[in-house]
């Protein structure tokens, strides 16, 4: 079995798109519990293939030889599962809440690499 990351991916365009923030307040938070609910759900319905639940992700800094500073990107969350193969876990994120309820662009999957020489 191989590890992969899988990163959440989310765009203002998608939020805008989905009409997110065009809901009511109330409607708003009917989907965010049933996204809530579709999310656990689909965690233990793929309990045995995830390694680390991973998180939401909040802003970002970027360092560089430059120094640090602020910017913007369209990483929202991770997970890191154990599948057979790439396609095999890319299948595991198919309907996945993140963009069937919630507003988030897609689910981008890479394989974690084994560190060369170890």
């Amino acid at each position: 079995m191989k590890s992969f990351l899988a990163v959440y991916m989310g765009s203002e365009a998608s939020r805008k798109a989905s009409g997110w923030d065009a809901l009511s307040e109330a409607d708003r938070k009917a989907r965010e519990t049933s996204g809530i609910a579709a999310w656990g759900k689909w965690v233990a319905d793929h309990r045995d293939a995830i390694v680390e639940m991973g998180a939401p992700l909040g802003k970002t800094l970027a360092v560089s030889k430059g120094g640090t500073e602020g910017i913007r990107n369209h990483l929202t969350g991770f997970t890191v599962v154990r599948a057979a193969s790439h396609e095999a876990a890319a299948k595991l994120f198919e309907g996945h809440p993140h963009f069937t309820i919630f507003p988030g662009d897609s689910i981008e999957i890479m394989e974690c690499l084994p560190i060369p020489g170890q």
